[in-house]
């Protein structure tokens, strides 16, 4: 008897929370409209004047990374051509030591 006494009790909890979910879901679809932010949230949003003077760096930050990216690219390409000439140098060595033999 305690057994489908139990039963019952956890069937009602779960239809009550059902319930609840589908109230919280109804809540949340009205909370999606939109909401006009009041005087606080658009003083907080206004732009600050004293603010202004660290927004210069944004640009020199990019010519920073422009700078550093044609670097990289540069000491990549001298790499690579380094690398050829030594390859071309050993393949005309060998060539040079064959053609004496």
């Amino acid at each position: 008897m305690a057994f489908l006494l139990n039963k019952t009790t956890f069937s009602a909890l779960r239809l009550n929370s059902q319930a609840q979910k589908a109230d919280d879901s109804l809540t949340l679809l009205r909370r999606g409209f939109h909401v006009e932010p009041g005087a606080r949230e658009k003083a907080l949003l206004a732009e600050d004047p004293a603010l202004n003077r660290f927004k210069s760096y944004k640009k020199s930050v990019k010519r920073l990374k422009v700078f550093g990216d044609v670097l990289t690219i540069v000491v990549v390409a001298g790499c690579c051509y380094e690398i050829y000439v030594r390859a071309v140098l050993r393949e005309e060595t060998r060539k040079q030591a064959e053609d004496s033999v």
